[in-house]
């Protein structure tokens, strides 16, 4: 009897892992049956879409997105089809006796006159550099370090915040902020824009603040590499910076970095000159100053000039040779103020090979990558791009 029911329970059991196996056999399907779509891998058809953006482009469209220009007094709609610019930068003028509907719908002409959206950007570093809050806000933003000495890191993460709300609002997709320049003199030039003369603060400050802009899909500047120190105001003439190689590294260059690990979208190069790495050309002309944003700074982003009619600039050499010679030294975007004479001049080094073609396409192809990663290409396939 034993020996019956042993038997009986393991045919039993034989049966039930038989069903099992029949059932699973009958969920999953073979491997014959088995249709893979291939992963997707987002950065690369990111890529792709910026790729095939490049290539569809003309030369004259692919030299206009170099330029961020001071938005003009008359015919700014026009132009922005007429040279296909990078984009606009607003100052005061072109906010005084507006209202915040009327600002939007300005921004709204430029918008829809140009193939590729445009980068809309202002200086609104608060303190003596506003140019929205002066008039579309109940009072202007006080300067970094007044809301860190009034209230601290909150008092400036709320007044950085509101800042970005305040613009993405208008339609500005870019403040040229933060200032990361340090110095510890009040009567020096960038004194009253700077944070801080202590690199621990300014890099956190840096940290902070592109954090900030960047969940909210503002784009940030990092400004003035290498670094303004306590040198002349460049806008009115040359400034020589004397200071030796180790400054820059253990103080002037820290908050660049702490910037450029936040995810820093772009940095703005001053027009000092930097003797200690090229003693003839000032910073924003200058390839060795530019090679260590790159190579030292591991700087991937978009590297822009300050403004080229700066008088540093104009002292040192014409407005059309400041504009190639800027491309050359590796900028990807020129702050500019002279439209009409610096871009034929850009286009015809670019059609007389003085400027590469590779490498006018890399910097084209940044300019389109931070577009990008401002959501301003989302509606654009690349069979519609230029």
């Amino acid at each position: 009897m034993k020996r019956f029911l042993s038997v009986s329970l393991s045919l039993l059991c034989i049966c039930s892992l038989a069903a099992c196996d029949f059932a699973h056999s009958e969920s999953v399907p073979t491997t014959a049956e088995v249709t893979t779509e291939p992963a997707t891998d987002p950065a690369e058809a990111d890529n792709a879409k910026l790729e095939e953006m490049v290539a569809k482009m003309t030369n004259e469209e692919k030299v206009g997105q170099l330029f961020f220009v001071r938005c003009p007094d008359v015919d700014a709609v026009q132009t922005v089809s007429d040279y296909h610019i990078g984009g606009y930068i607003l100052f005061g003028r072109d906010f005084e006796g507006h209202t915040a509907e009327k600002v939007r719908m300005n921004i709204a002409s430029y918008q829809s006159a140009a193939k590729v959206p445009l980068l809309i950007g202002v200086d609104e570093e608060g303190g003596s550099v506003v140019r929205v809050s002066d008039v579309l806000r109940d009072s202007p933003f006080l300067s970094p370090k007044e809301y860190f000495s009034d209230g601290g890191w909150q008092a400036v993460e709320n007044a950085e915040t509101e800042k970005a709300d305040l613009l993405l609002s208008l339609g500005i997709n870019v403040n040229l902020a933060p200032v990361v320049d340090i110095t510890s003199d009040e009567n020096t030039f960038i004194f009253q824009r700077s944070f801080s003369d202590d690199p621990t603060l300014v890099c956190s400050f840096a940290e902070r603040t592109v954090g900030i802009y960047r969940d909210k899909k503002l784009g940030s500047t990092l400004k003035h590499f290498p670094g303004y120190g306590d040198n002349e105001d460049t806008h009115t003439g040359i400034a020589h910076d004397s200071r030796p190689y180790s400054d820059f590294l253990t103080k002037d260059f820290l908050p660049f970095e702490a910037g450029i690990k936040a995810g820093a979208d772009c940095v703005m190069v001053s027009h000092n000159i930097m003797e200690c790495v090229d003693n003839e050309r000032p910073a924003s002309l200058s390839d060795k100053v530019h090679q260590i944003l790159r190579r030292d700074l591991n700087f991937t982003g978009v590297i822009m000039t300050d403004d080229l009619v700066m008088e540093a600039i104009t002292e040192y050499t014409g407005s059309q040779t400041a504009a190639v010679t800027a491309v050359q030294a590796g900028n990807d975007l020129l702050c500019c103020s002279d439209l009409e004479n610096q871009y034929p001049a850009v286009l015809t080094a670019v059609e007389n090979q003085q400027i590469p073609m590779e490498q006018l396409d890399r910097s084209v192809k940044r300019v389109l990558k931070w577009k990008q990663s401002l959501g301003l290409l989302d509606n654009i396939t690349p069979t519609e791009a230029p």
